[in-house]
């Protein structure tokens, strides 16, 4: 685990998220969860979407893992195959909310979703990259625009490849991100749909990325080798210039103009 945990140090170090990056494991046998984990239902007593349980672990520092028996999203739990999605009820859902025009807009709407066979998954487990106590198939991040340049900056420092990414808006950091990077092997920039700020308190400056683990070792060297060019977060603005106060007047005119208009007064 340690060299993950390094790695994640390194993230910390040149990104500097707001939160902890995540480390996620898709596991085929729950009963590989790793021994002391907390599970929603059993310690929260509640049960949860797969975004709370990103943000959980983002934000508390915890290691948690989701069951079929802890899920409390119909739409994630259509992602990861425990629950597949009725295509008439799915349909008329998205038709009712007007995430879709017609029966056919829902119908592509509903086939673009990125989602696990039934019976490929039986767990997921999410913990704080720099402690992490799994081996992870998948990294995913939180962060602002300037660091998710900074991210993209090292993920293709290497390749010298464009990251290509698609956006709906909907089941976003489960289905487009985590499932995305997971299925595809390769990094997804995630725009965070509605359920990650209804339920998820994803903020208005906040998007994501998720990559799989096998890239962490790439990233984290494009960053420390553009980071050596002065290209870093933060991002260090120009500031050695001379500032123009008035339009025309140079500054002592100006501080004796306002000083003899206080004289008149």
């Amino acid at each position: 685990m340690k060299e993950w945990q390094e790695l994640g140090k390194e993230l910390r170090r040149f990104i500097n998220p707001e939160t902890f990056p995540v480390a996620i494991k898709i596991l085929k046998d729950k009963r590989e969860i790793p021994s002391g984990t907390r599970t929603p239902l059993k310690n929260l007593k509640v049960k949860l979407a797969h975004c709370q349980a990103q943000a959980i672990c983002r934000k508390y520092g915890w290691t948690l893992a989701m069951t079929r028996e802890d899920l409390g999203c119909a739409i994630s739990g259509h992602a990861y195959g425990w629950e597949p999605a009725d295509p008439d009820g799915s349909i008329d859902f998205l038709i009712r909310m007007n995430y879709a025009a017609d029966s056919a807009s829902a119908l592509k709407t509903l086939q673009s979703f990125r989602v696990l066979e039934p019976h490929q998954c039986e767990a997921v487990v999410y913990s704080p990259l720099e402690w992490t106590k799994i081996v992870p198939d998948v990294i995913l991040i939180y962060l602002n625009p300037a660091q998710l340049m900074r991210c993209i900056h090292g993920s293709t420092q290497h390749t010298g490849q464009p990251i290509t990414s698609s956006f709906s808006g909907r089941a976003a950091s489960c289905s487009e991100g985590v499932l995305g990077a997971f299925l595809d092997q390769s990094p997804q920039v995630v725009i965070p749909g509605n359920g990650d700020r209804v339920w998820a308190t994803v903020q208005d400056h906040e998007m994501a990325y998720a990559f799989p683990a096998s890239h962490l070792k790439d990233l984290a060297e494009g960053l420390v080798r553009t980071h050596e060019r002065g290209i870093r977060y933060p991002i260090p603005s120009f500031l050695r210039f001379q500032p123009e106060v008035g339009l025309t007047l140079p500054l002592t005119d100006i501080f004796k103009q306002a000083g003899d208009k206080n004289e008149v007064g």
